[in-house]
């Protein structure tokens, strides 16, 4: 690795999940950086060493190099000291399934001309966007400005880990000094052969195919999840339990054990984003992407089976008393993005029921988003006269409850286990109905 005093200083524009993120692994790989975003509410708050986001480790990570992380809401603090600013800012949906560049296009006005600047693009962007963000500097008498994509692959919950411990670093450009710039910022975390010390693959290809990379991971792995639930709710209609079936079907190599795991859907920030973005793409360009239609619409009816199976124990739900535990999308993260619970909670609502909910960290966003819905607690406070209660999020500490306890405290004794992951054993023994999914 090199001397700690020879990295760069580099420029992070947004301070969201992948912000953040990637400017705390930058400062721990040594490097000056100056983080820029238009809330100035939110720069003050990270000035005072307060962070916005629940991600684990981060919080530690910022605290310890607070000294080599600079918060302003001024671009041209960071223009003064750094050659490479990474483009983090958000690209949610639009209406149309487009993803919203609005935010991108305000970077690419605010950025003078120059002949020893970069763009580097983390942010979620179509492929083609690259191309249209060079014609646009050339248009706009910025033709010296540089721009690379540089996808970022950072999973909510072990997004810092992910930083450090890349699989692959992904590079497009058109081979001059800014992707080689970037290359060399990221050397430490790859292979030996590459020159580093980590594991991490280089992957260097032109712009357009390292935008497709990161729409197209996603996209398979969303697949991927689609078609376990799918064989999940085949499994029970023939009486085979989908566990064994994707254990089965894991250890084939050429299928691999990971993203097998039946639930109730896919939510976040990227998954469902990145699938309708790619669809998008594929359907301006005159393709019709058959199989991502097939993607979304069995995930988002795999979010109201939790409903029918309710309907299957208690019948009608008018008056019933349903307990969600856990409510953001995956545990180890407060983000409530596209999260289950929000389709659950107002299907539930809608009809009669009264719903009541926890989550060790997600409540002050859910709060935003979930009218109606009574909040507990702890886990024991949500399940205390419900008539049964459902498994939205993993959480660890779910996997510790006293089944006992709990059956002890409901009116009901239905459990529906949206993800599997309960014990189900212990709940039977605790004279509780156990329902999962495809078991």
């Amino acid at each position: 690795m090199a001397a700690e005093r020879d990295r760069e200083p580099v420029g992070v524009i947004g301070t969201g999940y992948v912000g953040l993120v990637s400017a705390a692994g930058f400062a721990e790989l040594g490097n000056e950086v100056w983080c820029v975003d238009i809330d100035a509410e939110k720069i003050e708050r990270l000035r005072r060493g307060e962070v916005p986001i629940y991600e684990p480790g981060l919080e530690e990570l910022l605290r310890k190099h607070s000294g080599r992380l600079h918060f302003t809401t001024e671009l041209g603090p960071a223009l003064e000291h750094v050659r490479l600013l990474f483009v983090a800012v958000g690209t949610p949906p639009t209406y149309s399934g487009d993803a919203d560049l609005s935010a991108v296009h305000a970077v690419v006005e605010a950025i003078p001309p120059s002949d020893h600047h970069a763009l580097v693009m983390k942010s979620t962007v179509p492929s083609g966007t690259g191309a249209s963000i060079r014609r646009v500097f050339g248009e706009r008498g910025k033709a010296g400005l540089r721009y690379v994509s540089c996808p970022e692959f950072l999973k909510e919950g072990s997004a810092v880990d992910d930083f450090l411990r890349p699989d692959r670093v992904v590079v497009g450009d058109i081979g001059d000094w800014a992707g080689d710039a970037v290359v060399e910022l990221y050397r430490p975390l790859l292979g030996a052969a590459h020159g580093g010390d980590g594991d991490g693959e280089l992957v260097r290809t032109d712009i357009a195919s390292a935008e497709m990379v990161k729409l197209a991971s996603n996209a398979f792995l969303a697949t991927k999840i689609s078609f376990i639930n799918e064989i999940a709710n085949v499994c029970e209609e023939t009486g085979a339990d989908v566990l064994e079936v994707a254990r089965g079907m894991g250890l084939d190599q050429r299928i691999g054990k990971h993203f097998l795991r039946p639930g109730i859907g896919f939510g976040g920030s990227c998954f469902p984003k990145d699938v309708s973005a790619l669809k998008q793409l594929a359907g301006n360009s005159g393709y019709h992407f058959q199989l991502l239609t097939a993607v979304i619409e069995v995930n988002e009816l795999q979010k109201r089976r939790v409903v029918g199976k309710l309907q299957k124990h208690l019948g009608s739900l008018v008056g019933k008393r349903i307990a969600l535990l856990g409510l953001a999308f995956k545990p180890d993260t407060d983000d409530m993005r596209e999260a289950s619970s929000l389709v659950l909670s107002a299907r539930l609502q809608a009809d009669g029921a009264t719903v009541t909910a926890y989550d060790p960290v997600a409540e002050e966003e859910a709060r935003k988003l979930m009218p109606g819905v009574r909040f507990a607690a702890s886990a024991l406070g949500a399940v205390t006269d419900a008539d049964a209660c459902v498994l939205v999020t993993e959480w660890k500490e779910f996997a510790a409850l006293d089944w006992v306890q709990v059956a002890g405290a409901m009116a009901g004794s239905l459990v529906v286990d949206g993800r599997n992951f309960a014990d189900r054993e212990a709940v039977l023994a605790a004279d509780l109905r156990y329902e999962g999914i495809g078991r």
